[in-house]
């Protein structure tokens, strides 16, 4: 890839942790992405970043990813990896002057488990209130641990049913099931007032369907602006696995299209100042 690529050692919660630092500017000005790799919370690693949309933002934007190396729940379940999250989205902010973007600019996204880290992430930064964070894109989101019609049964490529129950129970291991954080399971949130802008996409074959939908429906409903494309007979990740199939172009396309927007609309809302 044509732009900068460095890996970082940075004190996290649970000992040094790796970033992964795509497309570092000499200017300032640009927008930072925090960009939380997938798995299941149990799996993946921040090079995926190559191959999913983040390196998109970097090549066609000349926004600056970040991606943290977060605990996997084998390594350690809930709150490791959003706690990993927390304090990468705080590295980001507090070294946005030399990575050359802005600290109001700051986005989060990710896919699947990333992406219900994301939609986590943004609920604890509103709360905390050290971090504005200025759009979200959790794209095709893990955002609930109980069963949807659409996780119910679903025998589809990529993740289905049985692997989604694995995931959650290493990732929710030692919890009270029935009473979760939505820190830790998202789609338990009761609050979504002043949450960021969101944009997302799933297919409708997939486990997370009808969760990613109840999410930007829940956005909405708060007064956040919340955008959201379906992607008709398409499973988890089509995007990743078939990015030249005309629904992973058309992903492909959109998310762009959304990015470009909140480059020129939440970020110039914000008029330079920071809120964090």
């Amino acid at each position: 890839m044509a732009h900068a690529i460095e890996r970082l050692r940075i004190d996290g919660p649970g000992g040094k942790m790796k970033l992964l630092v795509l497309g570092r500017r000499e200017d300032g000005g640009h927008p930072g992405v925090l960009w939380i790799h997938g798995g299941g919370y149990r799996s993946g690693m921040p090079e995926m970043a190559f191959f999913s949309r983040a390196a998109d933002l970097v090549r066609y934007f000349h926004a600056v990813v970040v991606t943290p190396d977060y605990r996997l729940s084998g390594q350690a379940p809930y709150p490791a990896a959003l706690d990993d999250c927390y304090a990468a989205l705080l590295w980001l902010k507090e070294h946005a002057a030399e990575l050359g973007v802005r600290s109001d600019q700051i986005m989060v996204g990710g896919e699947s488990a990333g992406g219900g880290l994301t939609a986590a992430l943004c609920m604890l930064a509103r709360d905390r209130g050290e971090v504005h964070i200025a759009y979200q894109m959790p794209l095709y989101p893990m955002l609930d641990d109980r069963d949807t019609p659409s996780s119910r049964d679903n025998h589809a490529p990529v993740w289905n049913t049985a692997k989604n129950h694995s995931a959650w129970a290493k990732y929710l291991a030692g919890q009270d099931r029935e009473h979760l954080s939505p820190y830790a399971v998202p789609g338990r949130q009761t609050d979504y007032r002043n949450l960021p802008p969101c944009y997302t996409f799933v297919g409708d074959a997939e486990p997370f369907y009808d969760e990613t939908l109840s999410f930007v429906e829940h956005l909405r409903k708060a007064g956040v602006e919340a955008d959201l494309d379906v992607f008709p007979g398409q499973f988890h990740a089509f995007d990743m696995f078939r990015p030249h199939s005309e629904a992973g172009e058309a992903a492909k396309a959109s998310f762009l299209l959304h990015f470009e927007h909140a480059m020129t609309h939440y970020f110039a809302e914000n008029g330079g100042n920071d809120h964090g």
